[in-house]
Parts: C-alpha cells; structure tokens; sequence
C-alpha cells in the first residue's frame, strides 16, 4: 500500500510540525482536533512555517500553494477514513491516546497504519488497546518537527514487520533520519535525557547553583547546544513530569523520581515556554 494519505491527530505543538512535514513530502494531510478553534490554530501555524519554508529555500511559493492545498483541517473523525496511515499526537497520557484510537477505529480502513507519536508510553500497550496491533508502530517525532531530523521508530511486541518498514519510509520522506529502538518505557532519547533534566532541576532545589549557571555549565562544558533547564521550557515542564512518571512507574526504580520542585512548577502552571514561565521568563 502506498502511502498517499496521512491522517495528523491533534494540531498543537508537535501534530501541527508533523502535518507541515507531511505537507512538504507531498502527502494529502487530514489534521484532526477536537474543536474549531484548535484545527484553525494549527492551520494557521503550518501556513506559517511553510512560508518560513519558503524564505529558506526549503520549498518554493508555488510548492507551498500546492502543500496548503492538499491540507484538510477537521473536526470530524469520519474524515480520516480516506487515511493511509494515522499519527496521534495528543496528550502524554494513556487513556487520552487510547480515546483516540477508539474513536478513529470504526472509521479507519482496516489497513491503515496508526502511529504514536509518544514519548515515553509503550507502543506494545497502546497497540493492544486497539484491534490493529500488527498494524501499529510507534513514531516518535522532536520538537520543533520541522527542523529536527531524528525519528525514533518503535515496534511493538505484536508490530509486523511491514508495518515497521513503512514507518520507516515515511518518516524518510518527510526528510527525517528514522532510527529503530526497541519498545521500552522512554525508547532511547528520554530514557537518557529525562534524568539529566531531572538532576539539573534538583541541583537548581538544592542550591548547588541558579538555572543560567547550571545551564552554563552544561553548554560550555558539555558543549550541549541548549542547557537542560532551557530544554525542559522548551519540551515543556508538564511534558517532561509525565514522562518521568511513566519512567518511574514503568522501573519502579527511585533515579526517575521527579524532582519536588518540577512537580511544584507544574502545579503553579508555569510550564515552560509556552506560558511565558518556566527556570526562566519568556516575552510573549
């Protein structure tokens, strides 16, 4: 089966960058939310990043017409009946991602792909909650998707291996470096990245130094483009506390234990970047 159509659920952060890089691949993309309002937002943010697109020479104005063209916002899951292959970028929680599932499957042509864009979650329990688990992968796309190139790509226990493949092609085609990890809680890049944020959030608790230092250190130290603290405003403090938990609850071992303090920040709602507060202020 060729892949022609691809269905985007959620058109926030991380499902908005995943239907522009489809767009620019060329693919038909059907993004899919749960109010007007969301749909019309992620739009208008894809529009926008085709047209930075086109000022850095990444595609031409005629190609982002053509892409903007093939884009249908919706809120309507009979929509994505049409999809070749389904990718749910909704919230880091279970039963979020698993309503999803649920709601598209009566839709959905039984060869259609579905994919999580998880983080953290296990692609093998999500893939039984459906009643396609052969035909169920995890891709796990970085933020910002338009410039990030890994994708790491999870099968699950029961994932066949054409369904593994294909999920390797697309990501390719929309100009990723798809990389095959095993189906862990975390996968490769959070089971090693979330301790980090993890510490340097203690280390700030614990007064061993103030956010920009530790930041400091990490970048002119360990030549690490973003300091853990910028990079976990950037992820998103809530973000970064669910994966934790699922890291914790999955090894029962005390190293994931979220720090107190990023707890306290969630609960504050400064979240990062996108409410303007985090370990630092940001100008709205």
């Amino acid at each position: 089966m060729e892949i022609i159509t691809v269905g985007v659920v959620g058109a926030g952060t991380m499902g908005h960058g995943i239907a522009q890089v489809m767009l620019r691949a060329g693919h038909r993309v059907l993004l899919l939310d749960i109010s007007q309002d969301f749909v019309e937002a992620g739009a208008k943010r894809i529009a926008k990043g085709l047209a930075r697109d086109v000022e850095k020479a990444r595609m031409t104005a005629d190609e982002r017409e053509q892409g903007l063209a093939r884009l249908k916002p919706t809120t309507v899951v009979a929509d994505l009946a049409d999809a070749d292959f389904v990718i749910e970028a909704v919230t880091e929680k279970f039963d979020a991602k698993v309503g999803v599932y649920r709601s598209l499957e009566p839709h959905c042509r039984p060869e259609a792909i579905f994919a999580s864009n998880t983080s953290s979650i296990s692609i093998t329990r999500l893939a039984a909650a459906t009643q396609r688990p052969t035909k169920f992968v995890g891709l796990h796309f970085f933020n910002p998707v338009p410039v990030m190139k890994l994708v790491e790509v999870v099968p699950g226990l029961q994932t066949s291996p054409e369904t593994a493949d294909k999920a390797v092609t697309l990501a390719a085609s929309a100009g990723k470096t798809p990389v095959r990890v095993n189906d862990f809680p975390g996968f490769v890049s959070n089971r090693v990245l979330m301790p980090m944020i993890n510490e340097a959030v203690f280390c700030l608790m614990e007064g061993v130094a103030d956010a920009q230092g530790i930041d400091s250190v990490m970048k002119l130290g360990m030549n690490h483009p973003m300091g853990p603290l910028e990079l976990a405003d950037l992820i998103g403090l809530d973000v970064c506390l669910d994966i934790l938990k699922v890291l914790y609850e999955s090894f029962r071992d005390p190293k994931y234990r979220p720090c107190p303090l990023l707890e306290k920040m969630v609960a504050a709602g400064r979240l990062g970047r996108k409410t303007g507060r985090g370990f630092c202020e940001y100008a709205k």
